[in-house]
């Protein structure tokens, strides 16, 4: 009797493992105008728009860059959805038998880069010069 309670519930941790569920984390980040280079929490993840997995919600620290446009040096939240909280979390990524895919995106809009007039250059120098000399 004892023998074959243990393989039922033997049997059932097997079929629970094979059933088990995941969750599948995306972020795709959008630029206007494409063609960005995107950096992620210090690590280049590739040109606008470019799509990513990620292991974890909260905060993120991005930076855009492209020529002809201003570098964006921004921070954006990932919120923790609902079946990422306990006890949900259990059911989502060990009970569900299917696939659960948060997908998330964020667009920015890059500002062109506005160059100095040549005035606007001979007079930061004539004030910092002026600063140097006693």
């Amino acid at each position: 009797m004892v023998k074959r309670c243990v393989v039922v519930v033997a049997a059932v941790c097997g079929v629970l493992v094979l059933l088990a569920g995941c969750v599948e984390r995306k972020l795709t980040i959008n630029t206007e105008p494409s063609g960005a280079k995107v950096i992620l929490n210090d690590q280049e993840i590739g040109v606008s728009p470019v799509t990513v997995s990620f292991n974890w919600y909260g905060d993120y620290w991005v930076r855009i860059s492209k020529d002809g446009y201003e570098t964006l040096d921004t921070h954006r939240r990932l919120p923790r959805p609902l079946h990422d909280r306990m006890p949900l979390d259990f059911v989502a990524q060990i009970l569900y038998p299917g696939t659960i895919v948060d997908a998330y995106e964020w667009t920015f809009d890059l500002a062109p880069k506005v160059y100095p007039t040549r005035e606007q250059l001979l007079d930061n120098a004539q004030t910092l010069q002026s600063r140097l000399e006693p």
